[in-house]
């Protein structure tokens, strides 16, 4: 078993973006619940791909009341809600207030995709020049209903902006299970760890 709306049009105004990655339009799965991808996940045997993980989140309808056990917010960081998890993939529910934000981080050789369920997220995207330094390379928001990946490698960064006025829900899944994962500073070859699952059932970074 696995277990264990509208947005301001100033937003854009702040949001600079290079060659960003696109959302998909593909529309949801009303026979693809909450709780079948959650069975789904379950009966995994082996860890699932980017390209299947991505599919699953753009598939399942997600309703307000599958989002109600883990739809809790703090006021210093965001919250992070454990849905399900085995040794193949992860499933979380996220919680941020406007102006929480993860550090920049890779995901250590985990696929990874998010869904924003409620409010508007904003991504960051990042490289290691030759120097091992790292640089910013794009960015943009992501509405409710649309759905990012990070492949492997990647250094980013997301959150709620402060401009939103408004709270973030996101489902996250991920394939691998996160382990302990490398964080960045722009311009700095400094490399920090950290273990998301030091910070679990409500707590944040």
């Amino acid at each position: 078993s696995c277990f264990s709306e509208e947005i301001p049009k100033t937003m854009s105004t702040y949001l600079t973006s290079a060659v960003p990655p696109q959302p998909s339009h593909e529309s949801k799965d009303a026979s693809f619940t909450f709780r079948t991808l959650t069975e789904t996940l379950g009966a995994l045997t082996e860890a699932p791909s980017l390209e299947i993980v991505n599919k699953w989140l753009f598939r399942v309808a997600v309703t307000p009341d599958d989002l109600r056990p883990f739809r809790f917010f703090k006021q210093g960081t965001y919250s992070r809600h454990r849905v399900c998890r085995n040794q193949f993939a992860e499933l979380l529910v996220l919680c941020w207030r406007p102006g929480q934000r993860t550090p920049i981080h890779d995901h250590n050789g985990s696929y990874g995709a998010v869904r924003v369920c409620e409010g508007v997220m904003w991504e960051t995207v990042f490289a290691l020049n030759n120097e091992r330094q790292l640089y910013y390379q794009s960015a943009r928001e992501w509405n409710s209903g649309e759905v990012t990946g990070a492949d492997v490698p990647d250094i980013h960064q997301i959150g709620n902006p402060e401009v939103s006025g408004q709270e973030l829900v996101t489902i996250h899944l991920y394939a691998p299970p996160l382990g302990v994962l490398n964080t960045y500073k722009v311009g700095s070859t400094e490399i920090g760890h950290y273990s998301p699952n030091e910070f679990m059932d409500g707590a944040g970074i």
